[in-house]
């Protein structure tokens, strides 16, 4: 019988250095990234999602990017899917898959392979697309139906708790073979990473990227609700400046950050790093990993 492929997982916050310590650990040992990121899955969302670079790309194979429009429906049980694809393709061609991404429920689904519900009718869920966030709340109220940890604010996740009546994925065991590796910073640390990186994307043009996209697909297109886009709207449309946008920017980020420490710390299988990372204490890890399964 043909063992599980080795599977090495870098998650955590948010601008901690995820994506370079894949690409670190891609060249050292011959792998290619899977991106596990709900929003980088997006064509046309590329400054404000930090998507790896072109050059990046050239160097180690990405996958799982620029896989739907901006303004096209996507969920964990379509990525675990096209994960598991990617996973079984590049190790059956000898290299090493790192999957690295901050969305855990992406992460989960494919680490504990997620039973997922099947999707809801098409007709219904337009209509409940047409419903505002309160009333989608007071439906979910009104059915008995317990919100959990859903983020009250992501329309689509409220929208998939009705569908299924409230049932949650089934949750399987850590799939074998699985090195997970968790990166996380001191507040204030992370707080200026993040300060950087916003830095980095409003020099490379991410106001006009979101001006691009606003115009094309309006401010209810499913891309503009994610963070480094959403908070731009008052600013195209009631004349918020541009510190402004900045400031709620950072504070979405930095909220981000908490419910993705608040989910992977719940995960004792994860070998956690403080960010900068020190590169040896990942050789260790990673050699040791890959030298107790040699077959990837």
């Amino acid at each position: 019988m043909k063992k599980q492929p080795s599977l090495i997982c870098i998650v955590g916050q948010t601008a901690t250095g995820k994506s370079s310590l894949a690409m670190r650990i891609a060249q050292e040992w011959n792998g290619e990234i899977i991106c596990a990121d709900s929003w980088t899955t997006r064509r046309g969302v590329d400054i404000g999602t930090a998507k790896p670079s072109a050059e990046d790309r050239k160097v180690v194979p990405h996958h799982l990017l620029d896989v739907i429009n901006p303004d096209e429906d996507f969920n964990a049980a379509l990525f675990k899917d096209l994960a598991n694809q990617a996973i079984a393709d590049i190790s059956g061609r000898g290299r090493v898959p790192i999957m690295v991404g901050g969305t855990g429920l992406y992460i989960d689904s494919v680490i504990y392979d997620y039973s997922f519900s099947a999707v809801g009718n098409r007709h219904n869920r337009e209509f409940l697309n047409g419903l505002s966030l309160p009333e989608l709340l007071r439906k979910i109220d009104d059915s008995g139906i317990e919100l959990g940890d859903v983020d009250l604010r992501n329309k689509r996740r409220l929208i998939r708790l009705i569908e299924t009546n409230g049932a949650r994925p089934t949750k399987h065991r850590l799939r074998k073979r699985t090195l997970l590796l968790g990166l996380q910073a001191e507040k204030g640390k992370l707080k200026q990473l993040i300060n950087d990186r916003l830095d980095e994307m409003l020099a490379s043009g991410l106001e006009e990227e979101v001006r691009q996209l606003s115009t094309r697909y309006g401010w209810d297109c499913e891309a503009l609700k994610g963070i480094s886009y959403a908070q731009w709207k008052e600013y195209f449309l009631v004349s918020e400046n541009q510190d402004q946008v900045h400031q709620k920017i950072v504070h979405a980020t930095m909220s981000l950050a908490k419910r993705q420490n608040t989910w992977f710390e719940r995960n004792k299988s994860i070998h956690w790093l403080n960010a900068p990372v020190r590169w040896p204490v990942v050789v260790d890890l990673v050699t040791t990993f890959l030298g107790n399964n040699i077959s990837y």
